[in-house]
């Protein structure tokens, strides 16, 4: 078949290597003009990548490309574009899959789930937006093999299959730089619940309404969480079925939200195995995935927390909650189409001693605090040694410095890794 990889990133590589093996004619599609591709391949660069795509059999959509792109050049397409999340579910040879979604936890679900199973004596696999395309691990699975998918709405817009067992925690608003409005958000995080049947399990954040909405998309079976009968919070401990699985006070992960993440992977897990001890195992000792309310550094008394992921008002929004102490937050930078004013609130009320803003979104960030009445805010500066400086100036020792920005990080820094890297850089100069 001749078939077109369009967008050729991380997951775009791992589908060429994928459909290459299998002998087909492929021509790599890219809006980038200056992308080194393999040699001797096909490619289709620059500004017109996406013309003419009716020429091919198959259209392979990388994650971050918009299916209306596709179909505004090439309105007759629709039924050949498929993605790698569509192809591994369609090929697997093990029907042991569980799916996470939603805006807030669900990469912290995801690696919980993993460790639980793990710890359970499974073999397991992770992958999907957590950074590791699944197609790259196919040739590994066997029957008996478990995979987690950590699922974003980029990914579950034009999904066509749905996994056995499929989660959603918190849903807010989010990425609608990307989507047409809300309502397609929200459609795109229920399919992964849309082709589920009888014979599946969805579980859903009892606390939100609209995780609820978008689990109750499909014809599964439904269980909550922090509800029974999935995972609970019941007198100071995680307890499932009448089995306490810890005591929230034994969980590594800082701030209550990670309780919801908690109850999330033990409801989830608890549909392939009731051992407690596993769970229990991964729940005391597990700490956190990288740039998530991650401590970098001690000094003076004041400690810097690097939260560089959350890319919301929710995320730090719950990562100002995670902490009594007083606070110095680094807000700000690329507009990903959210209001600030929840997050203004929380800032005025959150112990926070002063705000740095940054980036293009400072303003509208500005606007919100002083409409919240709050007025401890200042420019941040333009390199992060400066934004890390006027930190240290602002914090006493017992504060935290919190880089949780509850914004995208392009514009200053090419990612949120790249944010997270200088943050820290920055820090661990300090003298």
């Amino acid at each position: 078949m001749k078939i077109a990889i369009l967008g050729y990133d991380t997951e775009g590589r791992s589908s060429y290597d994928y459909f290459a093996a299998q002998g087909h004619e492929l021509t790599i599609c890219d809006q980038n003009a200056d992308l080194v591709v393999p040699e001797g391949a096909s490619a289709v660069l620059g500004e017109r990548y996406l013309d003419d795509l009716d020429r091919f059999d198959v259209l392979v959509r990388t994650a971050g490309l918009p299916p209306r792109l596709i179909l505004e050049k090439n309105p007759t397409v629709a039924s050949k574009v498929t993605t790698q999340i569509n192809e591994f579910l369609r090929v697997a040879p093990t029907k042991n899959v569980i799916g996470v979604t939603g805006t807030k936890g669900k990469g912290t679900t995801s690696t919980l789930v993993t460790r639980m199973l793990e710890a359970a004596g499974k073999t397991v696999f992770l992958g999907g937006n957590i950074g590791v395309p699944p197609l790259s691990f196919l040739g590994e699975l066997g029957e008996d093999s478990w995979v987690v998918l950590e699922l974003s709405s980029f990914q579950l817009i034009d999904l066509q299959h749905s996994p056995h067992i499929a989660v959603c925690v918190m849903v807010v608003p989010e990425h609608l730089n990307w989507h047409t409005d809300l309502n397609e958000y929200l459609t795109a995080k229920a399919q992964l619940f849309a082709h589920q049947t009888a014979s599946d399990v969805a579980i859903y954040f009892a606390e939100n309404q609209t995780s609820q909405q978008i689990a109750s998309t499909g014809q599964a079976h439904k269980i909550p969480y922090y509800a029974p009968p999935g995972a609970t919070i019941d007198n100071g401990c995680i307890s499932i079925s009448g089995q306490v699985i810890c005591r929230t006070d034994e969980l590594q992960l800082l701030g209550t939200h990670n309780w919801q993440n908690a109850c999330a992977a033990v409801t989830a897990v608890w549909q392939v195995t009731q051992d407690v001890a596993a769970l229990r195992s991964v729940l005391t000792t597990f700490s956190g995935l990288p740039h998530r309310l991650e401590l970098v550094r001690e000094l003076t008394g004041v400690k810097y927390y690097d939260d560089s992921f959350g890319t919301t008002p929710e995320t730090a929004i719950v990562a100002l909650q995670a902490f009594n102490q007083p606070k110095v937050i680094i807000l700000g930078g690329s507009d990903k189409g959210a209001s600030y004013d929840d997050l203004a609130q929380a800032v005025a009320s959150g112990n926070v001693r002063k705000a740095l803003l940054i980036g293009d979104e400072s303003g509208k960030i500005h606007t919100a605090l002083h409409k919240a009445g709050f007025s401890a805010f200042e420019a941040g500066g333009d390199t992060m040694e400066e934004i890390v400086g006027k930190a240290r100036d602002a914090a006493a020792p017992g504060d935290i410095v919190l880089l949780s920005t509850g914004c995208a990080s392009f514009g200053m820094f090419q990612n949120y890794k790249d944010r997270a890297a200088q943050f820290i850089q920055a820090v661990q100069a300090l003298a």
